[in-house]
């Protein structure tokens, strides 16, 4: 549900979208009348237009954000972070599917990257360690994204809370990390899950994000 005063451009979208279906209404209830069936069908044409106009508009401008930057910029920001608390760097291998593009906000998107990066630095400990980021396209449209690291993995325990607000295992850590990136994936129609990656050592993460 939009907030009141929303001017985001998915705000505006959903406002106007409301709009649109205000005056199909009005133009169902006119074509009832033979007087107006025929102006009531050109309306109603006309919201129809008007609806996939605004949507295509709304789909190329969320379609406009390249994930191997967004990542490499979430690398670069979670690395300055680490080096101003003397935390451990980390080292990135990126294995992105050339032309994967994201929707949504960067800014956001940034933070998703930056909190599991963060999040995985954690657990590697002061050695640091790798953080393999990998993305495909599937054939329907769908993003399937997966980062990992080479850390302990995580504790059966700790899997079944980590995405919950305030759950941190570090008494100094507000635990909110996981927390948001679950929520701007959600936000964003995707799902992310963790686990303990199979057959080797670590932890990873999944984004699923659906096609345009």
């Amino acid at each position: 549900m939009q907030s009141a005063g929303d001017l985001t451009l998915e705000g505006l979208v959903h406002d106007l979208n409301n709009v649109f279906e205000t005056i199909q209404d009005i133009g169902e209830s006119l074509a009832k009348d033979p007087k107006y069936a025929k102006a009531a069908t050109r309306l109603d044409r006309s919201m129809q237009r008007a609806s996939r106009i605004l949507s295509s508009y709304f789909e190329f401008s969320q379609a406009s954000l390249d994930l191997d930057l967004i990542v490499e910029h979430a690398g670069e920001y979670a690395n300055d972070s680490l080096l101003a608390v003397k935390g451990p760097q980390l080292r990135f291998v990126r294995n992105i599917e050339g032309g994967t593009r994201l929707r949504g906000n960067p800014a956001a998107w940034e933070r998703v990257f930056t909190n599991l990066f963060l999040n995985a630095a954690q657990a590697m400990g002061e050695d640091g360690g790798t953080v393999e980021i990998e993305a495909a396209v599937a054939e329907g449209g769908a993003i399937a994204i997966a980062v990992r690291d080479d850390g302990p993995g995580i504790s059966p325990k700790v899997l079944e809370r980590i995405f919950e607000p305030r759950f941190s295992t570090r008494a100094r850590r507000s635990g909110l990390g996981l927390h948001i990136v679950k929520t701007i994936v959600e936000g964003l129609g995707g799902t992310v899950t963790a686990e303990n990656r199979p057959g080797a050592r670590g932890a990873q993460f999944r984004i699923l994000l659906p096609a345009f």
